[in-house]
């Protein structure tokens, strides 16, 4: 069972998200928050695994609960799905930097909803397709400050190293595994030695570091 905490200031909004959630047979809505501070003690009183998190809202915003939340002890597991109208640059980039696993619009379907607390709930990176081109082009930007590599990526095996690649692309493992011809089980062991060297909590973070490191840039054939 998915245990979900929604929060978003708006009640007919908490409300809808709460009734289609409990609605599925693996999940339930363990709290409701209508501000950041509210949702920062529900996490906390709670322990959901996935955050469904709004981003504009009265007193703390969502990107600063989500900071917060995730900073917790105990807080390895949970993943923040960000959930807004709002497909800005600095607000898409923000979240992740913060945290989030997954960015989806609130124009998405029913099922998309769904499926994103799926998708994050077991540890994936989730990105609507809208706000992919935006991420990218931000992590551009954010390459022409010309960052420093982080040591760890030197830790890295050749194998390892294109692995990280390839998710950056957007790859799942299985998809990986067939471009690499091995199989699932050792690629899942290679993105978990990528995530302990390069202290990473998931495929967000890993597609993140890819691009701001320089690693993979925008138009590398490891995408899909």
């Amino acid at each position: 069972m998915i245990r979900v905490l929604i929060v978003d200031d708006q009640t007919i909004v908490r409300a809808g998200f709460a009734a289609l959630l409990n609605a599925q047979a693996d999940i339930s809505v363990v709290g409701e928050a209508g501000d950041g501070r509210e949702a920062v003690r529900l996490a906390a009183a709670t322990s959901p695994d996935v955050v469904v998190m709004d981003i504009r809202m009265p007193g703390m915003d969502g990107i600063e609960a989500t900071r917060r939340i995730l900073a917790r002890p105990g807080a390895d597991a949970l993943r923040v799905l960000v959930l807004t109208t709002f497909d800005v640059d600095e607000y898409v980039y923000a979240a992740l930097a913060a945290g989030a696993s997954g960015f989806l619009l609130k124009d998405a379907t029913a099922e998309d909803l769904v499926g994103a607390v799926r998708v994050v709930a077991r540890g994936d990176a989730l990105l609507a397709p809208q706000v992919t081109g935006r991420l990218i082009r931000e992590f551009t930007r954010q390459r022409r400050n010309q960052p420093q590599p982080p040591a760890e990526l030197a830790s890295l095996t050749a194998r390892e190293t294109e692995v990280l690649m390839l998710m950056a692309g957007g790859l799942s493992n299985s998809e990986i595994a067939a471009r690499l011809v091995v199989s699932e089980h050792t690629v899942k062991t290679h993105v978990a030695r990528v995530f302990t060297k390069l202290h990473l909590r998931d495929r967000a973070q890993a597609v993140m570091l890819a691009y701001e490191s320089g690693l993979v840039t925008p138009g590398d054939n490891t995408t899909v």
